[in-house]
């Protein structure tokens, strides 16, 4: 589970991040960054139910791309808002796929 000082909660702060931040995007996850001014970054991880209806599909994904982020907290770059989102095609996908897509994405925006 990611620390709370790590996560991005505000509904206003998500807003801002999909009408500012910048984009990249990789086979089966997107991801939106932007620059927050803190000393941590601060993370979001969206599954829609266009991914799956079932909610339990769901929140798997999500916790296992937390767990990928938390495990390399130490290492990417401080400072800055990320919302990561899952695209349909990640449901076919194991552990190892999923987490090699989520840290192509972070090395495409320069924050590993």
């Amino acid at each position: 589970m990611l620390p709370s000082e790590y996560r991005l909660r505000h509904e206003k702060d998500i807003k801002t991040l999909f009408a500012r931040g910048k984009s990249v995007f990789g086979i089966w996850v997107g991801m939106k960054f932007r620059k927050n001014g803190l000393e941590t970054s601060r993370f979001a991880v969206v599954v829609g139910t266009k991914v799956s209806k079932k909610a339990v599909v769901r929140n798997r994904l999500k916790r296992q791309v937390r767990a990928i982020i938390h495990d390399r907290l130490t290492v990417i770059t401080p400072g800055y808002d990320v919302l990561l989102f899952m695209k349909k095609e990640i449901l076919e996908k194991d552990f190892k796929e999923i987490e090699g897509q989520v840290l192509q994405s972070l090395k495409k925006a320069k924050l590993l």
